[in-house]
C-alpha cells in the first residue's frame, strides 16, 4: 500500500496554463481522506501555489506537508512550518550566481528561504512566472553579499535553448566544484543549482523518514529531469506521457494522459483509490 504520493508541480501536476484542474483536485482530496499523504514537491517557492493547495484542501493544513526549492526547504503547510532547511553554504551560492549575471542572456533567480530575486530578468521568463502566480523582486545589484544574512536555497538560470543552458552548467562547474553542486535542468528554461545532496528524492526520502514511511510505499510522479531523483528513490516512480524520455526510462509506469488531461487523477485512481 502506498503512503505518499510526491508530484512536480509544471507541466505534471498543472496545465500548461499554470491551472489545477478539477479531476486532479478531487482525486487529491480522495486521496487525502483515505489517508495517503500529496505532498507538493517543487522547484519554486512554496509562496507561489498556496493557491493550489488551497484547491487541494491542503493549505495551512496540520500533519499535511510541502517540498520547495528541488528540496532545499520541506514544510508543514500549518503555518508554513519549516521542518528541514536544506540551504546553500554562502560561498557556494555566491559563485554560482557570480557566473550567472555575468551572461548578460541569462536570467539568474536567487531563492531565499521566502523570497525570489532575478538579477537581468528577461520577458519571456517573467511572464512564466506570473502565468504561475510567481512574484520576484528585480535586483540591478550583482554583488551577492546582499545575501549573507539569508539562506539562499538554490540559484537558478533562464536561458533560451538547452545548449546555452548546457554551456551555462558547464561554466559554473568551471568555478565552483562540481563535487558541491546538486545540478538539474527543468520546464525547457532554467538550469537549477542546488547543494550536493539537495534534490526532490534525498527530500522525499526525508520527509518520508519523519512519518514513518519507507520509500517502497512513496509513489513519485514528474516530467523532467529535477525529478529524475525523486522517481529514483521511490517505491513507484511515474512520468506523465508528456514527461521526457530520460523520466520515461526511469518510471515503472507512464501515464496515458499528460499533464493538460489529468494525468495525476489517472495514477492516484489507479494505484491507490
Amino acid at each position: 500500500m502506498y503512503k505518499m504520493i510526491v508530484c512536480d508541480l509544471d507541466e505534471t501536476l498543472m496545465n500548461d496554463d499554470g491551472s489545477l484542474s478539477a479531476e486532479n483536485a478531487a482525486a487529491i482530496q480522495a486521496a487525502t481522506v483515505k489517508g495517503v499523504y500529496f505532498v507538493a514537491n517543487s522547484g519554486r517557492s512554496y509562496t507561489s501555489f498556496q493557491d493550489n493547495l488551497a484547491q487541494m484542501y491542503l493549505r495551512d493544513k496540520k500533519d499535511q506537508y510541502s517540498i520547495s526549492y528541488n528540496g532545499g526547504l520541506i514544510l508543514e503547510n500549518a503555518g508554513n512550518r519549516p521542518i528541514a532547511v536544506n540551504a546553500m553554504p554562502f560561498d557556494l551560492a555566491k559563485g554560482v550566481f557570480e557566473v550567472g549575471a555575468d551572461d548578460a542572456e541569462a536570467a539568474t533567480h536567487v531563492y531565499t528561504q521566502d523570497k525570489l530575486f532575478i538579477y537581468n530578468p528577461i520577458p519571456d521568463d517573467s511572464a512564466y512566472l506570473r502565468n504561475r502566480g510567481v512574484e520576484f523582486t528585480t535586483i540591478t545589484d550583482d554583488n551577492f553579499d546582499q545575501f549573507k544574512d539569508l539562506n539562499v536555497m538554490k540559484v537558478i538560470m533562464a536561458l533560451p535553448t538547452v545548449a546555452k543552458r548546457k554551456a551555462m552548467k558547464a561554466a559554473v562547474e568551471k568555478v565552483v566544484d562540481p563535487s558541491q553542486l546538486a545540478v538539474t535542468f527543468s520546464s525547457g528554461r532554467y538550469v537549477e543549482f542546488n547543494q550536493a545532496g539537495v534534490d526532490k528524492g534525498s527530500a522525499s526520502v526525508q520527509l518520508g523518514q519523519l512519518l514513518g514511511i519507507q520509500p517502497s510505499e512513496i509513489i513519485a510522479a514528474g516530467d523532467n529531469s529535477n525529478d529524475l531523483p525523486m522517481l529514483n528513490a521511490v517505491g513507484l516512480p511515474v512520468s506523465v506521457a508528456n514527461g521526457i524520455e530520460s523520466v520515461k526510462a526511469a518510471a515503472k509506469y507512464v501515464t496515458e494522459a499528460d499533464n493538460n488531461h489529468a494525468a495525476i487523477a489517472e495514477i492516484i485512481n489507479k494505484f491507490v483509490l
